[in-house]
């Protein structure tokens, strides 16, 4: 790990102006990704803003009859919390799925948004990566690639975006708020929050240099049943290599009339595809669903499996849902 200098503001307006002022500076919190990227020198930020102790570590419910989740609201705490079991439940079956509890203890909202990939390559600095080191190449494409994205690729990187929450907050249509040194606001969807990495793997999110996430806004629920389904090599704490977050309306007799579907583990963001809901609200048939969502799908050898078995993943999720 290299040295650092640490700083500890003690307003949101201090953390903007500190993360704009200081050349590669980086928030940290819980630092569950973080901490571990620096001891492998995958990350080397000069500066560490700590922002524990600052007011963004509250759930409360909007006047459109959402929710608002601060930035610093650890990952169990949001789980557990009875409006997100309630009303938003695949949010808090993807979180319990997404790590083990002492990792959930730590965790924040804000930090779970802008975990990085978990790439063999990208950790491993002896190898060439374009997101560690731009125009030096991506080893994932002809290497080993199990773990690696068939859907949005690009020449330049094959990687995936990890979490288990950004995929039922991509489900839920949820928004992520900012601030930024100057005062300055703005709300960001989360479809548009995560990038595809094209020829800039490196640049993963929409965030401007020094922009600070204060809170994550969920709409008012809409009805359905609410089910996260992960497929993962190991039943305790593993990454996803396909996850379905859904909220799937259907009436007494199983049949389908809504339907939201995003998933995890295809692509540098989380996947969404609203001709796959149109197609399973028209036809009733997960396997039409999947051909939307597959379309253009490409593996790279190792991870060939990852297509078939995103269309199994689909139809057990229907079946749990018609069933309900």
């Amino acid at each position: 790990m290299k040295a650092f200098t640490y700083e500890r503001p003690a307003s949101i307006a201090d953390a903007a102006r500190l993360a704009a002022e200081r050349p590669n500076a980086k928030f940290i919190a819980g630092g569950t990704n973080l901490l571990d990227l620096m001891k492998l020198q995958v990350e080397t930020p000069a500066t560490l803003i700590d922002v524990n102790r600052l007011p963004l570590d509250r759930v409360e419910d909007t006047s459109e009859g959402g929710l608002r989740v601060g930035a610093l609201v650890r990952n169990a705490d949001l789980a557990a919390h009875p409006r997100v079991r309630k009303d938003y439940a695949v949010l808090a079956k993807a979180l319990l799925a997404g790590a083990s509890g002492q990792l959930r203890n730590r965790a924040t909202t804000a930090g779970n948004l802008l975990q990085r990939t978990r790439c063999y390559y990208f950790y491993d600095t002896s190898m060439p990566c374009n997101k560690r080191e731009p125009g030096s190449g991506c080893s994932a494409i002809g290497g080993f690639n199990r773990i690696m994205a068939v859907l949005g690729t690009s020449e330049a990187c094959i990687a995936t975006n990890p979490s288990d929450m950004n995929v039922a907050l991509r489900a839920l249509d949820a928004t992520v708020e900012t601030v930024d040194a100057r005062g300055g606001s703005r709300t960001i969807p989360i479809a548009d929050f995560h990038r595809l990495p094209g020829d800039t793997p490196q640049v993963e999110t929409d965030l401007k240099p020094g922009e600070m996430i204060t809170a994550v806004t969920l709409p008012k629920p809409v009805p359905g049943t609410h089910i996260y389904r992960k497929v993962r090599d190991r039943a305790s704490y593993a990454f996803a290599t396909v996850s379905v977050a859904a909220v799937i309306g259907a009436d007494k007799g199983g049949r389908v009339e809504a339907a939201r579907l995003a998933f995890g583990g295809l692509a540098h963001k989380p996947w969404r595809v609203a001709e796959a809901e149109a197609a399973l609200v028209r036809t009733g048939s997960a396997d039409a669903a999947a051909d939307a969502v597959l379309a253009g799908a490409r593996g790279y050898g190792s991870n060939d499996f990852k297509i078939p078995l995103t269309r199994r993943t689909l139809r057990a999720v229907m079946a749990q849902a018609t069933r309900a």
